[in-house]
């Protein structure tokens, strides 16, 4: 299994594919192995990396203590390590506060980026729903019980329509063989909060995506669009059928604006929605 060590942990890490470098960092309570839905198509036309971020997966110690900037610096290690001078970066909720670290304080290390179903900062609603999360834990909650309640944020109401994708999917979590512990999931959460790179977004310069779901209930896509817009080369995406999990729920038309956004060579559009 590949592991580099930088900056204090084990970074578990994995490379699918040849080209132009693409890192895919993941968000909350995920690892590299979120990005399943995905990483097959991309890596037919990138070099594909992803990562287990400090504090979950195969990354150890997981407790060690983290924030987005530890996050931003382990991935630019990664790319030290993998003599790699740049990337794009793709960057999924708490992933896309990473992504968006790594741009604003590494900008000669990103080509381009793309930020989806995420913000420049976590919303006080978003804080509290999180350390109620936390808290359930701590009360030895029942697994199931608490990745359902987390399902119910980041899926759309379609998701819930199939009993056996849900039940299929309820299971995965509970028996994933490389848990996430209570106490690096709560710094994950504590990470988020005292995350806000707002008064620097009109400072970066490389063309930037934003992919919505429409009924995302953590990151509404209309806050979202109009966060993003100030960014001086950006193009946003909403995609109707989609919530949180957008790589998840609609992995083809996801797949599809990330590849025409990378691949194309002219500056996007200000703004495209649909």
């Amino acid at each position: 299994m590949p592991y580099a060590n930088v900056n204090d942990v084990n970074l578990y890490y994995e490379c699918h594919g040849k080209g132009a470098p693409l890192m895919l960092i993941a968000g909350l309570a995920s690892d590299s192995q979120s990005w399943g839905p995905v990483i097959d198509e991309l890596s037919q036309h990138y070099l594909v990396i992803v990562l287990d971020n400090r504090g979950v997966g195969r990354t150890t110690p997981q407790d060690g203590g983290t924030s987005i900037q530890h996050m931003a610096n382990d991935c630019m290690a990664l790319l030290d390590y993998l003599e790699l001078p740049d990337a794009s970066l793709l960057g999924h909720s708490m992933g896309g506060f990473v992504a968006l670290d790594c741009t604003i304080r590494y900008p000669a290390r990103v080509s381009k980026l793309i930020l989806a179903g995420t913000s420049a900062l976590n919303s006080d609603r978003n804080n509290s729903l999180f350390q109620d999360w936390v808290a359930d834990l701590k009360t030895g909650m029942d697994a199931a019980t608490w990745f359902r309640n987390i399902f119910y944020s980041i899926f759309s109401d379609r998701f819930f329509e199939n009993k056996e994708t849900v039940t299929e999917a309820i299971r995965f979590a509970v028996e994933y063989p490389y848990p996430q512990g209570v106490t690096a999931f709560e710094q994950q959460v504590d990470a988020i909060a005292a995350f806000n790179c707002l008064d620097q977004l009109p400072n970066i310069t490389q063309e930037t995506m934003v992919i919505c779901g429409k009924q995302d209930l953590l990151f509404p896509s209309e806050e979202s669009s109009n966060v993003f817009q100030v960014i001086p080369h950006v193009s946003i995406k909403v995609l109707d059928d989609a919530a949180h999990s957008i790589h998840m729920e609609v992995p083809g038309a996801f797949l599809a604006h990330v590849v025409n956004f990378l691949s194309a060579e002219d500056v996007p559009p200000r703004q495209d929605v649909g």
